[in-house]
This record gives C-alpha cells, structure tokens and sequence, in this order.
C-alpha cells in the first residue's frame, strides 16, 4: 500500500498543473458559498440593527410595520401626529430614561428632513450599539443649522458652509419650497449603512421656524416671517411625527407599552423595534430567499463540475491505472486511492477557499461599510457556514467515488491494450 501511495503521488505531481486547476476551481466555489452566506447573513443583520439600544417607538394608533416603515426608515407618511404636551407626559414617566421626538413631512431633493433633538446625537444607536459619529463638523446649535446623513453629502456634494433650502412635503412643486429660510451645513454624519445616511436633520425649533408662516400644509397668504424675525416667536413644538424612547429597564417595556395604549389625551400605540423589524423582513425578505437559491445552486454546479474534471482525466489515467493492476494493486485499491485523491484535493480546495474568504472580509470589511452601508465581520463560523463547508467536503469526498467505482469495473486488459 505504501509503494501505491508513493506512486499515486508521483502520478498526482505530474498532473500537478491539471490538480491546481481543481483545486483552484473548488477554492472559488468554496469562497463564493461562504460569501454569498456571510452577506446573507450581514445584510439581515443590518437590517434588524437599523436602530438598535431604542426600547419603544411611540407614535399615532396605526399598525406597527407602518409606523416603523415611517420613523426608521423614512417611507410612507404618518396618519396622525403626537401632540407635544403627549411627548412631555412620556418623558416624564418614571420608567422612561430618555426620549428622542422626530418630526417628518418636509424634503431636500429627494431626501426625508428630520426635525430633532440634540439627544438624537446622545442616544440614537444603530448596528451593535454604535453612537451616531460626525465625519465633520458639530451637531445642529442655532436655528437653521442642518447635519446631513453620508449619501445626502456625497451625492449632493455638499461639504461644511454649505447652503440649502428645504421643500414642503416631497418638493415634486417649487412653491412649497421654503425658500426665504435657507440652512447651513454644520455636520456631516459617518456612514451608518442605515436610514440617518438618506436624511437631512435639523432642530425641532428649525422645524417649527420654517412653518410659522404655514397652515395645513400650505403657505397664509400676505403672511412672511422673515428668517432673521423667526427669534421673536414660540418655537417650542406643537406635535411630533414619533418619539423614540428608552428605559431605565427593560423589564419595563410591556407595562410602559400598555400605558402608552390606553394613554387618555389622545390614541397612541407603542412598539417593539425588533419585533416590528423581524415582522418586515418577513414581508420584504425575498432578497435573502434569493440568495439562498443562488448557494444552493452553486454548491451544485461545482460539485458538477469536480465530477466532470475527475471524470475526463480517469480516462486519461486508464494506462496508468492498468499498470497499477500489474504490479498487484487490486480494485478495491485503485478505488481508494481515487477516492482519497479526490477528498485530498477537495480539501486543499476548500481549505484555500476559507483562507482567501478570511483575508477578503479582513481587508474589504470597512470598505464595504464605507461604500454600501454593510460592515462584513470576520467572526466564528456560523452553523449555516460550517453545513456549507461540510457540504462540499462530503460532496466532493462523493464525487470522487464515482471514477474510483469506474475504475473498479475497468479490467486489466482494457488499460494495457493499444486503442485504435
């Protein structure tokens, strides 16, 4: 056995160039697997930590994904308001620790307008807990100071000093441009890969300022408050679109969701981000089903592909093969030798595959973060990633038994006889 061995390595050397094609093959079936698994995976995750460290949202009664849909992620309009001595009454409560009113409703090319405190800065988290981080600049002071998310700056091309008017609703007309109170860029926001890199905010009393001459939507005829007259006025506000809250305790969170719900001034509901996040992605997760189509369909081509390779060169090898018998090898030899071929290059295959995935989520990780909002994480596999690995391990351990079963049947003389 151990002069067999010997000569199937040799044998394997000579092929070294035809083996590292293989191998190769495999390692980029291998990488694009745990790949595609580990955006998979991130994309979810991302997607659930779009705001993160916010025990309740607060909003007008409507259903929880609508009210979700229109807090975090800026889609849809709210049916109702929250009346501002309502926003008051919750932040005092005993079991609340911090609020974060946001008002919605105006736009910048495209882009939602929020309306906030300075504690959005303070408690806002998103990902695993992570702070909102200025790239530039400070948080909003004065009235008409604006911090803007990272897609706003480098779309638009905005940088610090930076002068821009807002629109009243979508901003699809120029009349409902608030054109005559212009904000200055003094802040602009870190890539998140969540909603706040899409938006505009600004001040709660900024919010208020440019509306002062407003009414149901729609600028008071013959009325204009100048932007250097707006000081003279109340800029408390009169209602918020919702209010993210946190609490001393967690252990809290139902009882407080039950006193919003049966709040008297006027009907309110709260819910649970994550349990609302998990209920869209039920709805909007096609995404993640697709990909999961796409691993499976390319665990199965390469484990094609590795039969087919194996295949074509046992017919090249069926002299070799012959001479093996002559010596004394049996069947059942020359079929374990092929298998063990065959798991030997699928595991240098897979093995390389791995090394390369590490090195890629080492150095592409902060980059992707950067550039599409999805931070790749090198971390411990996952159940999924480990099955994936196995998967083509077995399968490749698999395949290589069907040429060793070939040559099994092959008899001596039709290796040693001259083809014609």
């Amino acid at each position: 056995m151990k002069a067999l061995l010997n000569l199937a390595a040799h044998s394997a050397w000579n092929r070294r160039f035809v083996l590292s094609l293989v191998v190769l093959s495999i390692a980029l079936s291998t990488l694009l697997l745990l790949g595609i698994e580990r955006i998979r995976t991130d994309v979810r995750e991302n997607f659930s930590q779009s705001v993160s460290g916010t025990d309740l949202i607060v909003g007008a009664r409507t259903g929880p994904v609508q009210l979700l849909l229109y807090s975090v992620f800026r889609i849809g309009s709210a049916t109702n308001s929250i009346g501002w001595s309502s926003v008051q009454a919750i932040a005092r409560h005993k079991a609340v620790a911090w609020t974060v009113p946001i008002s919605l409703g105006d736009s910048h090319r495209g882009f939602a307008v929020v309306g906030t405190s300075r504690d959005y800065f303070e408690h806002f988290r998103h990902g695993n807990r992570e702070p909102l981080v200025l790239a530039q600049g400070r948080p909003f002071e004065s009235v008409f100071d604006a911090v803007l998310g990272a897609d706003v700056a480098r779309r638009l091309g905005y940088v610090l000093g930076e002068r821009l008017v807002l629109s009243h609703g979508d901003g699809a007309m120029a009349a409902n441009d608030h054109t005559d109170k212009p904000f200055t860029v003094v802040g602009i926001l870190q890539r998140t890969g969540t909603p706040v890199d899409r938006s505009v905010h600004i001040g709660l009393d900024g919010m208020q300022a440019i509306h002062l001459d407003w009414m149901a939507g729609a600028p008071l005829p013959g009325l204009s408050v100048p932007a250097d007259q707006v000081s003279r006025h109340d800029l408390t506000p009169r209602s918020v679109t919702a209010l993210l809250v946190g609490l001393k305790s967690r252990a809290a969170v139902f009882s407080v969701q039950r006193e919003v719900a049966g709040f008297e001034a006027e009907p309110l509901m709260a819910i649970l981000p994550g349990v609302a996040l998990d209920e869209l992605w039920d709805v909007v997760g096609i995404g993640e089903r697709g990909l999961l189509a796409m691993t499976a369909l390319v665990a199965l081509v390469s484990l094609a592909g590795l039969v087919a390779v194996i295949m074509a060169g046992l017919n090249e090898r069926r002299r070799e093969l012959a001479i093996l018998r002559a010596v004394g090898a049996g069947p059942r030899q020359l079929m374990f030798l092929l298998a063990a071929e065959g798991a030997l290059v699928t595991l240098c295959g897979v093995m390389l595959g791995c090394a390369v995935y590490a090195l890629l989520v080492l150095a592409l990780g902060g980059w992707t973060a950067t550039q599409f909002g999805v931070a790749l994480r090198l971390q411990a596999p996952s159940q999924n990633e480990v099955l994936l690995v196995a998967s083509v391990l077995v399968g490749g351990w698999l395949a290589s038994l069907l040429p060793g079963i070939r040559a099994y049947r092959l008899s001596l003389i039709d290796g040693l006889s001259p083809r014609v």
